[in-house]
């Protein structure tokens, strides 16, 4: 089995991307399932019904979010309706959505999981038990699981990857928009990486139009927020496993697109 999993898309200019580089990836590699972090495609911050079906039809299977994941109240009620989209499962259980799914292609079941960190970033359970309670529901109906560790900070990621070594196919970090030098496959099976970047404009800061950050940084005066439009590239990685959903490799895809 393989599996490709694409970093935070932000806004148009990352799906964009997306769309022009992803078909050339499933050429040369063939990956059996598609995961996209789309918790920034609609312009920048959070993702709509419109954005999430740009990002379906682009060809992924399945979509994680993050904090962003409520940015847009009109998207509530897709994220209920629609399977295919996960957000933190470590939200409160009230809201809007689900915390992992299952998706299936030519007989093939992938777990798709995603998990919040509680540094710096706001949820009301612990990510690492909240993750066990995940796992044991989803055994025996998944041949792989794969774990969006969206996180702040590196060391919540660094030990999820350990808390889960062994007992899923793959836990990958996203969040910081800045692709890590770290993947790795750890013992039992477990691909790892920190974080795997972002899909879109690296002439930006992390994003952001950079204009914009330097007069926050530089001012600390309240700046609006654009995305930006220079360098896309998109981030990702591929990960190799074998039958039993143990992980054998895992390799870095960092893309210009030339749009």
């Amino acid at each position: 089995m393989k599996l490709l999993f694409v970093g935070d898309v932000v806004g148009g200019i990352g799906r964009r991307t997306l769309a022009a580089l992803l078909p050339g990836i499933r050429d040369a590699h063939k990956p059996d399932f598609v995961v996209v972090n789309g918790e920034n495609s609609a312009g920048g911050v959070g993702i709509t019904e419109k954005t999430a079906r740009d990002l379906f039809e682009t060809g992924a299977d399945a979509i994680t979010l993050g904090n962003h994941a409520y940015r847009h109240r009109e998207v509530y009620e897709y994220l209920d309706r629609e399977e295919r989209i996960v957000r933190p499962a470590n939200y409160p259980k009230g809201s809007p959505g689900r915390g992992y799914t299952v998706v299936e292609h030519d007989g093939m079941r992938l777990g798709v999981v995603n998990l919040s960190g509680l540094v710096f970033l706001q949820a009301v359970r612990s990510p690492f038990a909240e993750v066990d309670s995940v796992l044991a529901e989803l055994r025996g109906r998944t041949d792989a699981v794969l774990v969006d560790m969206h996180a702040e900070a590196t060391s919540e990621k660094v030990a999820m990857g350990w808390h889960l070594a062994g007992r899923v196919t793959a836990c990958v970090g996203t969040h910081t928009h800045v692709p890590t030098a770290d993947g790795r496959v750890l013992p039992g099976g477990t691909a790892y990486i920190t974080d795997v970047g972002m899909t879109g404009p690296t002439g930006g800061v992390i994003g952001v139009k950079r204009e914009q950050a330097l007069e926050r940084f530089i001012k600390l005066t309240n700046v609006r927020f654009e995305t930006a439009d220079e360098d896309p590239w998109l981030n990702a990685v591929l990960i190799d496993a074998e039958g039993e959903g143990r992980a054998t490799a895992i390799e870095q895809l960092l893309l210009p697109a030339r749009l």
